[in-house]
This record gives C-alpha cells, sequence and structure tokens, in this order.
C-alpha cells in the first residue's frame, strides 16, 4: 500500500492569523479571553487554545463586562459588532480578510439598492455573519432548485455573493442558475471562494483518480472540509471524512493499494503526521507527497497584537 499526499492541505493563511489573534491575546492580557463561537472548525484546535485559557461562548451575553473578545474567523452580523460596541468590550477581529471582502460586497450592493443572493449553507456561522451585513434584501440559496424559489423586487437590480468554502463545481452550478434565470444579475469582481478552498479541491480532483480510497482530517462542522470528501467522491473514489487517526477503521484499507490524504483548511498538519504514521503501520510501505501549488499568502494582524 502506498500513500499519496495532497499538495496543498491544512491549514491557510486565515486560519493561522485566528489562532494567532487568540494566542496573542492571551499571552497580552492573561487568561480567560472569550472567544465567540469556536475561532476555527477544529476540535483539535479549540481544545489546544482552551488549554491555555480561551473561553469559547456561543453569544456575546456570556461575555462579562470589560473582557476580552475575540470574534471567530467566520465573521459576525452588524448586529454582533453593535452589541459589543454598546458594551465598552475590547474586540479583536479574528474575521478571516476574505470574508470580510465578501461582508464589504453585500454593503456596497444594498448602497446601490440591488437585492442580493447569498450562495451558502443555512445556520454556518459564515453565512450568518454574512446575510447579517443587510437588515433585509438578502436572500439565501443552498442549490439550484432554491432560485426558482426567490421572490425580487427586481430583477435588474439583483446581485449575488458566496460563502468562501463551497465546492466550486456546486457553486457554479447556482451561479449558471441564477443567470438563467436573472439576467442582468451583478456578480462580484472577483469569485467570493476563497484560494484556499479552490487549491485544496483543485489538489484532491489532482489526487483522487489515483487513488482507492480519500481520508481526509477535518471536523464535521467544516464546510472546507466537507467539501473535499465531496469533490473525491464526485472523482469516482471511496472517501472519507475523519477527525483524527484514531477515527481510521482498518477494514477500510483491504485491498486498497493507494490511499491519498488530505486535510481541511483549519485541520493542523501534527493530525496529518499522526495519520500518516498510523497508516505505515498498517502496512502503507511508501509516502508521497504529490506535486501541487505552494502557498505563500499571509494576513497582518489587527492593531494592538501585531508582531514585533
Amino acid at each position: 500500500m502506498e500513500a499519496l499526499l495532497a499538495k496543498p492541505r491544512g491549514f491557510c493563511a486565515g486560519v493561522d492569523r485566528a489562532i494567532e489573534i487568540v494566542e496573542r491575546a492571551i499571552d497580552r492580557f492573561g487568561a480567560p479571553i472569550y472567544v465567540r463561537h469556536e475561532i476555527v472548525h477544529n476540535e483539535h484546535v479549540v481544545g489546544a487554545l482552551r488549554a491555555r485559557g480561551a473561553v469559547f461562548v456561543d453569544e456575546l451575553d456570556q461575555v462579562p463586562d470589560g473582557a476580552t473578545v475575540i470574534f471567530s474567523a467566520h465573521g459576525v452580523s452588524r448586529a454582533v459588532r453593535n452589541a459589543a460596541d454598546a458594551r465598552g468590550l475590547r474586540v479583536f477581529d479574528a474575521t478571516c480578510p476574505l470574508v470580510t471582502k465578501v461582508h464589504i460586497e453585500v454593503a456596497k450592493m444594498r448602497k446601490e439598492g440591488r437585492e442580493v443572493v447569498m450562495i451558502g449553507h443555512a445556520g454556518h456561522p459564515e453565512v450568518e455573519g454574512t446575510m447579517g451585513q443587510a437588515d433585509e434584501g438578502i436572500f439565501l440559496v443552498e442549490k439550484p432548485a432554491d432560485v426558482a424559489l426567490i421572490e425580487v423586487r427586481d430583477p435588474e437590480q439583483l446581485a449575488f455573493v458566496s460563502q468562501t468554502t463551497l465546492s466550486v463545481d456546486d457553486c457554479q452550478e447556482i451561479i449558471a442558475a441564477l443567470k438563467r434565470r436573472f439576467p442582468s444579475i451583478a456578480e462580484p469582481k472577483k469569485q467570493d471562494i476563497c484560494y484556499a478552498t479552490q487549491n485544496r479541491q483543485d489538489a484532491v480532483k489532482f489526487m483522487a483518480p489515483q487513488c482507492d480510497l480519500v481520508l481526509v482530517i477535518g471536523s464535521p462542522t467544516s464546510s472546507n472540509s466537507n467539501r473535499l470528501r465531496e469533490v473525491a467522491q464526485k472523482m469516482g473514489c471511496e472517501a472519507r471524512l475523519i477527525g483524527s487517526a484514531a477515527e481510521l477503521d482498518p477494514a477500510w484499507l483491504a485491498g486498497k493499494q493507494r490511499v491519498g490524504v488530505t486535510a481541511g483548511a483549519s485541520a493542523p498538519e501534527e493530525l496529518v503526521v499522526d495519520l500518516i504514521d498510523r497508516l505505515k503501520s498498517l502496512g502503507a510501505r511508501t509516502v508521497r507527497t504529490l506535486p501541487g501549488i505552494e502557498e505563500h499568502t499571509s494576513f497582518p494582524l489587527p492593531k494592538g497584537l501585531g508582531r514585533h
């Protein structure tokens, strides 16, 4: 059996930045530091930060007066920002800058008098934060069939944005459906699906045809990790999403010649190392990293937490 490693995989620049913001806030201000929602969707990352003194809460009313609070990488609505300001909380915003870009797009589109279609998954914190940039005139579409159900005020004054962690192919299907029904619909200057999501999906598309099984390391709540599993399956390859090496069932490897490994953008590389070690113990003779894009993106930290 041979193990193939996708490239790129694992942490993206937005996740690196979000984790560093929490770590630096703890170093500078001391524990506890409050974080609204999981900073990123990975229980190992959240557990490590919790051990250092981060307290994860669902809503701002769980944060004591005068405390420091960090907004997660997924972004928050204007209402949450306003509530934090009203209470005078010290806020550090770990929203991924590529999500912030979508927030700015929504605000601009609404200012121009356009209604906005948001392509995304209901209930995901990024979607809630993005839709919360407008008080009204924004609709959620999850699949092509939803496009027929939208009732807009003026088809000539319509635009769309998308969640940054969607399947590129699925998103294109929805965009095509939107353009068929609303030929005048305006789109973002640059696609909203982020570079890291695109690169990781492209790496799986390259890897999956060479494999009998693809293992994706990521949490069940991680949108981009779930999309990687789906991409591999659409390429005709068996694929499984696992949180760690401990979840690997040796029975899955029976008769497999090549096993591909990748990790979602919120999964640390140490989990990949553990999985490779487990595969070796179960019969993987060689491990090979496939060619792929080198990522060099990095984002600045918020004022007050800058790198010295």
